[in-house]
């Protein structure tokens, strides 16, 4: 088939579940353009070691440029820019610098923060839904680490040790475990003027349980696991109110802190369709049918986070992880490459997984759990194994027998960008 035969397919978003579209689709049929934010593909499980200084933001980033000369993605093309509105009648995707047509459109923009009707929550907390904000995590923790080893009001230094996380999904149990480890072997030896004592690590959660979506063995694990670590886990407790000094809950107690992080939920990206009354479903998720084609629109599809597709197995949608996207990807690529083949998204769930820290981690995997060691050894070679990039997945796995062996990432630098001269589209 000829290029000026191929239809034109738009993906928006480069993430787990934009990227296995565009590797699978055949490229004959198809002239693919991926559309991102951000010209890197990055790989949000690790996110939390980012912030804990644990990794640089670059291993676990790959350039979606160098992907696109891949085998699996030779025929594609990326082009960078926010996308601001989608217009179905004309059948054009407009970003900040272009205006895209295509025959047929994917949605695979992901979630961002959801912060349940408390919009002011994003002036004061720290979060974890981009690498951005890992980085930006990183600087504050490192920053109070340093202000609180030379501070001399006692008052102050407990206050800028308090670290709380809010949510006690993978994230939140991730970045406690993390900030744990800190407490318990890097502050005695890098930090010699800071009491152990002085540093608190708190994790809320508004259910009974950790790690909700797992099995109760796995939240029993989760929470001994913190435990060990000195993180002071509450669970049945929400959070009120936070203004940048104290955090209220629930329960009527309150904290003084200048460093909260939020992993407590996610909603679908934004994005403004014109020429049609559709708006997103509950969770800002776009109501798919089996063939992830959004219902009410043409040749408009919707796969990973922000897609909601109903089942009676998965009434509410399917988990928001990698694997719905990447499966998601996959059936996509052949429906929409075999249409007269095609066949109906099933998921099937390689189980779940989750590190509380060194040695520790849980894992379910249909009737089969694991804690422990080897639990620990598995989520490292399923996570090392599904980085992109060779180069990436080495520099890793040095990073972590360093730390493994040292009990240090050495990673603990504050870099700050300069202020001028100053971007407009620094602060949009």
């Amino acid at each position: 088939m000829t290029s000026d035969k191929k239809k034109r397919l738009v993906i928006i978003g480069g993430g787990f579940g934009g990227l296995s579209l565009a590797k699978k689709i055949d490229k004959n049929m198809w002239d693919v353009t991926v559309v991102d934010r951000h010209n890197y593909h990055s790989f949000p499980p690790l996110f939390y070691q980012v912030a804990a200084s644990g990794l640089e933001p670059s291993n676990i980033s790959f350039p979606f440029r160098r992907e696109m000369l891949s085998k699996a993605c030779r025929g594609c093309s990326f082009h960078y820019g926010e996308v601001k509105s989608i217009d179905v009648s004309r059948r054009e995707v407009h970003t900040r610098y272009e205006t895209l047509p295509y025959d047929a459109l994917v949605l695979a923009s992901g979630t961002t923060n959801n912060f349940f009707g408390m919009p002011d929550l994003q002036k004061y907390v720290l979060t974890l839904k981009s690498t951005p904000e890992a980085i930006r995590c990183r600087n504050e923790i490192i920053d109070r680490l340093e202000r609180a080893a030379v501070c001399g009001d006692e008052h102050k230094r407990r206050q800028l040790l308090t670290f709380v996380v809010v949510g006690g999904g993978p994230a939140g149990v991730e970045i406690a475990g993390a900030l744990g480890e800190v407490k318990r072997y890097v502050v005695k030896r890098e930090y010699p003027s800071i009491s152990h004592d002085d540093m608190k690590v708190v994790l809320v959660e508004g259910s009974d349980a950790l790690l909700r979506a797992m099995g109760p063995a796995s939240s029993a694990d989760a929470l001994r696991g913190l435990e060990q670590l000195c993180v002071d886990v509450r669970l049945g407790t929400t959070m009120k109110s936070y203004d940048g000094h104290v955090i209220a809950f629930s329960d009527g107690s309150s904290l003084e802190t200048s460093a909260v992080i939020w992993t407590a939920g996610v909603v679908g990206e934004y994005i403004g369709i014109e020429g049609t009354d559709l708006k997103p479903g509950p969770g800002g998720r776009f109501a798919v049918d089996e063939y992830n084609r959004v219902n009410g629109l043409d040749d408009v599809y919707a796969i990973g986070d922000i897609a909601l597709m109903t089942s009676d197995r998965y009434p509410r949608g399917h988990p928001q992880v990698a694997q719905v996207a990447i499966q998601m990807g996959r059936k996509l690529a052949h429906n929409l490459s075999r249409p007269e083949n095609r066949s109906p998204f099933v998921y099937h769930d390689k189980g779940s997984m989750a590190t509380i820290g060194r040695n520790r981690a849980v894992v379910d995997m249909g009737k089969v759990h694991l804690s422990g060691f080897v639990a620990w050894m598995t989520w490292l070679f399923v996570h090392l194994i599904s980085l992109l990039g060779f180069r990436n997945r080495t520099i890793v796995f040095i990073n972590w027998m360093w730390s493994y062996f040292n009990y240090s990432a050495g990673l603990r630098l504050l870099f700050r960008p300069g202020r001028y001269p100053e971007r407009k589209y620094w602060s949009e």
